[in-house]
């Protein structure tokens, strides 16, 4: 419940679909979370049904999915190294031609037009979740897109970037968005579950890297 593909009635009340941007209120964002709920989606095997008011957004995972369809498409051409960038998602094909590790570069979450780090990654999904990516001020405060489910708010947990590397791109998109709403330590166990690994970075500059990617991952 982390990642919910129903949420499209909150974003859209926040302004985060249209650039019409506004802090909604108690009442409003209230109406629009009785419209929520993954658990509220009926499906079966020839059709799926929402109730009355709801919406669906694979935004969250549509740039992960067509990584993951690119690559495929590539490699059943015959591609044996590639390295595909979809605006925030990166999916490796194999390695470079001489054999080393592709270079992801991670975005400095205060200064996005630095890098405050680099993976090596071969053969995988690197997908990065930041708050730095879409929002909005208003009345001195900072307002962005990732929401929490359960209330309707941007998440504040104190982190400013979810970096995943896993196999999948879909995968990857969706578990950037999750860990970030779930914070530091409750993502642990979701990323055990899903054999993937991590790069998190707070709002005091610390930079939390899972043990899989210790030897894969360098501060610049």
């Amino acid at each position: 419940g982390a990642f919910d593909v129903t949420m499209y009635p909150v974003l859209q009340l926040w302004g985060f679909t249209n650039e019409e941007y506004q802090v909604p209120g108690e009442d409003e964002l209230k109406n629009a979370l009785d419209k929520t709920g993954y658990q509220k989606i009926r499906m079966d095997a020839d059709s799926m049904e929402l109730e009355a008011g709801m919406e669906i957004d694979f935004g969250g995972i549509a740039k992960g999915y067509a990584g993951d369809e690119a690559a495929a498409a590539l490699k059943n051409a015959g591609v044996k190294s590639a390295i595909l960038s979809l605006g925030g998602n990166i999916q490796t094909i194999g390695t470079k031609p001489d054999g080393s590790d592709w270079n992801v570069a991670i975005k400095d979450p205060e200064h996005t037009d630095q890098y405050m780090g680099v993976l090596k990654v071969s053969n995988q999904a690197v997908v990065t979740s930041g708050g730095y990516e879409r929002y909005f001020e208003q009345d001195g405060k900072k307002y962005w897109h990732i929401l929490d489910p359960k209330t309707g708010y941007p998440v504040q947990n104190g982190l400013t970037s979810v970096t995943i590397v896993c196999d999948q791109g879909y995968l990857a998109d969706g578990l950037s968005t999750a860990c970030f709403v779930l914070g530091l330590d409750a993502a642990k166990p979701l990323l055990e579950k899903y054999d993937a690994e991590a790069v998190f970075v707070d709002e005091d500059k610390n930079v939390y890297v899972t043990s899989g990617l210790m030897d894969k991952f360098e501060l610049m």
